[in-house]
């Protein structure tokens, strides 16, 4: 029987009583620690600028160290991805055997993919590309099923784009699934999760019908933009047949937002890259690896924990945490190291983009929301080891906190113990040699731009015609903007949503305009 608070996704779906209250404070917490310690740096900066000068020079120095060993782990996950997309994925899996127990006397012909695909206010062409990208799959169509997954909210503009890509491209699956999902159900908010939960159930029914074993069928949950090139398919069911736990493991590719990266504003490439990067590195550190945007998972767990959340905003990561409280801690992603691409954020006007590029990071700073949700199940489960409980603690605690707080205090607060410390500390040797102190550790930090500027100059796909090749110049050049990109996209959208979660304001989720 599934435990009661696997289905919380805030305090206020939890019991009136003792529990409620531990889980609005647990909601606190990362908005409450974040806004102290960007207080703490100030008040120090003012009362004890000696010691806050000394923070900020072992914080940056930190950061330095920091940032190579994160750009080492990125180089690693870099080489890693290019030479998996030279294997013949399809080859290497007809001759894969199971490594565990759970798949004993299966194959790969014995595998089935269900893709599900959620929709909003998509245009076609962008659902038309990701299912071309389907039919170009290396895997064997007729041992695919495919759902394209509708909100009825929208209206007849999605019944007629879901139509259309019916006729076009139902007949090439084994299943094709058009689904709509009602709005106004109790207990959902208007969101990815509650699209996807209805769609799955659905597929079910057809599997069910099929009489396919559910663990045969690998599900992957793609963002409507992904396309996954040719070998994507046949590298996940490899991954699956060799895991050492393949029904306790979600699957995670390297998502690279280059579809339209040629037509983006610098900023947002910059921003689209990051992500990527960031994503690479973590491919480098499986153990800390947790689940985001377009993922893969197999299908009996799923049905064991009940689908997806369909009361949170980030279901793409919380799916990661409501199988491992599940299972006792016995849960893990395993990375793939190939990667799918997707859009970058594009609007009509530099503005608009600008605007819509600040909502998307905040709904996905807003996955601050699994904190309280694994910590109060880590709580409730006493099955799962304490060691587990605290290496995932504490790694996601600091993991949010320095998301809301790292560049507000590398780029901002570091000039502060020198502006307002007072007149007898800016008489002092530490006083003037601080600003350039900070400014020499953050010059040999922003070194490993350098690195990350070639990395994308290979992840790009060909140049449109329409651009001249002096663009190439501006990819390399827009990379002097990541300061400003990490405090403006980084640290104030993460600071954004941790407040809204401290002051109970709970955010809806928002659907990133997509276009062509």
């Amino acid at each position: 029987m599934t435990a009661e608070y696997l289905s919380y996704g805030r305090a206020s779906d939890v019991p009136a009583g003792r529990d409620r209250i531990i889980y609005r404070l647990l909601e606190l917490q990362p908005g409450l620690f974040a806004w102290g310690t960007l207080l703490l740096v100030v008040a120090a900066s003012y009362w004890m600028p000696m010691w806050a000068s000394i923070f900020i020079i072992g914080f940056d120095i930190y950061w330095l160290i920091k940032t190579i060993f994160l750009s080492l782990h990125m180089s690693h996950s870099f080489r890693a991805m290019r030479a998996n997309q030279r294997v013949n994925w399809l080859d290497r899996c007809e001759q894969a055997t199971p490594a565990a127990p759970d798949l004993l006397g299966l194959r790969a012909g014995d595998l089935y993919h269900l893709v599900i695909l959620p929709m909003a206010t998509e245009p076609y062409d962008v659902v038309r590309e990701s299912f071309d990208g389907l039919l170009k799959t290396s895997w064997p169509l007729k041992r695919m099923i495919v759902v394209l997954a509708t909100e009825g909210r929208i209206g007849e503009s999605a019944r007629a784009i879901a139509a259309r890509i019916q006729n076009e491209y139902g007949d090439r699956f084994l299943r094709f699934i058009v689904t709509e999902h009602p709005d106004g159900i109790p207990g959902e908010i208007r969101g990815k999760g509650s699209n996807e939960t209805w769609a799955g159930k659905q597929a079910l029914t057809a599997i069910d019908e099929l009489g396919i074993e559910y663990r045969r069928v690998i599900v992957s949950v793609f963002d409507i933009d992904t396309v996954a090139p040719a070998d994507f398919f046949a590298c996940l069911a490899w991954h699956y047949l060799t895991a050492q736990h393949p029904l306790r493991s979600s699957y995670q590719p390297i998502p690279i937002f280059s579809n339209n990266i040629w037509h983006a504003p610098a900023f947002a490439r910059v921003f689209a890259f990051s992500t990527t990067f960031w994503q690479m590195i973590q491919q480098a550190r499986p153990e800390q690896l947790v689940t985001f945007s377009s993922q893969s998972i197999g299908l009996q767990a799923l049905v064991d924990v009940g689908f997806w959340q369909i009361n949170v905003v980030s279901e793409d990561s919380q799916i990661f945490w409501k199988c491992l409280l599940r299972y006792d801690g016995d849960w893990r992603t395993v990375p793939m190291r190939f990667p799918v691409y997707m859009d970058a954020n594009v609007a009509p006007t530099v503005w608009g983009t600008l605007v819509n590029q600040y909502k998307q990071i905040r709904r996905w700073h807003y996955g601050v929301e699994n904190n309280p949700y694994f910590v109060f199940g880590f709580l409730k489960n006493p099955r799962i080891p304490w060691r587990t409980k605290w290496h995932h603690a504490f790694n996601m605690i600091e993991k949010t906190h320095s998301s809301a707080t790292n560049a507000l205090i590398i780029f901002l607060l570091g000039w502060l113990p020198v502006n307002i410390g007072g007149g007898a500390f800016t008489q002092t040797v530490l006083s003037y040699n601080l600003p350039f102190i900070t400014k020499t550790i953050m010059l040999l930090a922003m070194v490993g731009l350098i690195s990350s500027a070639a990395i994308s100059l290979v992840l790009l796909p060909p140049r449109p015609p329409s651009f001249g090749p002096f663009r190439y110049a501006w990819m390399v050049l827009q990379w002097l903007l990541f300061p400003v990109n990490f405090i403006l996209f980084g640290a104030i959208p993460a600071l954004d949503a941790q407040t809204r979660l401290m002051l109970g304001r709970y955010m809806g989720f928002w659907v990133t305009p997509k276009s062509r």
